[in-house]
């Protein structure tokens, strides 16, 4: 016998929904990150379905570098993906996370098996202050595995953009290292010969992924793969 009072409570909660989605967008008229059209369900996200079918549509790019052994990249960093990462990273737009994780990992399932956590690339802790959160780590709980702050930024960065690829190779060299907070007890169970996945917002020339491999190799994982985003062409005649 159908649950009445569970079916009732549902038709009630969805027209209060409607009716506020309504309501905001006709006094507010928030538009989509995106597209910046108005959004007719504004307490569904800042981005309206046609960009997020967009997303949906754009074919996921494996690579490697010379510490990472398996990477993915969920989509190319241009068009609606790029202004979806921007309102989430800049604007700070939080309630993307989810859904943006739930690209990457729609886009990577197959790198995340057999792995022992997720990595997320960390933030100097004045500029995650300043920001008021880690983007990568927000990507990476979105994934199934423990999500293991295990690195430590102990060095702020000039940012890559506008540089050629030896000198972001070059900009990013020691600039991490092991999470002091992390107990011996942890690296041994998640790093020592264990398969991390790294993961973070966007790669371009796979400099920052690169480091941060070195740095967990050292501590004793067997492979690194990483998962990111978005890839951006970079182009060294393009300063």
């Amino acid at each position: 016998m159908p649950n009445v009072t569970s079916s009732t409570t549902r038709r009630t909660r969805d027209v209060i929904v409607g009716a506020a989605n309504a309501l905001l967008a006709v006094v507010l008229a928030p538009v989509c990150a995106s597209c910046a059209r108005v959004l007719e369900c504004p307490l569904e996200g800042p981005v309206c379905p046609f960009c997020w079918a967009t997303v949906a549509r754009l074919t996921p790019h494996s690579f490697q570098t010379t510490l990472i052994d398996r990477g993915r990249s969920a989509g190319n960093y241009e068009g609606t993906l790029r202004d979806i990462v921007h309102a989430f990273k800049y604007d700070g737009r939080r309630t993307l996370a989810s859904p943006l994780g739930a690209f990457l990992l729609e886009a990577g399932r197959d790198l995340l098996k057999d792995a022992s956590c997720a990595v997320p690339v960390p933030l100097h802790p004045w500029r995650r202050l300043h920001r008021g959160f880690n983007q990568a780590a927000d990507l990476a709980a979105a994934l199934p595995l423990p999500v293991i702050h295990g690195l430590w930024r102990q060095r702020i960065t000039p940012p890559q953009t506008g540089l050629t690829a030896a000198a972001r190779r070059r900009n990013v060299r020691g600039a991490f290292r092991v999470s002091p907070l992390l107990s011996r007890r942890v690296i041994h169970a998640m790093f020592v010969d264990r398969t991390v996945v790294l993961v973070d917002d966007v790669r371009t020339t796979g400099a920052t992924l690169d480091a941060c491999a070195h740095v967990l190799k050292d501590a004793g994982a067997k492979e690194v793969r990483a998962l990111t985003l978005a890839f951006a062409i970079h182009n060294d005649n393009h300063r």
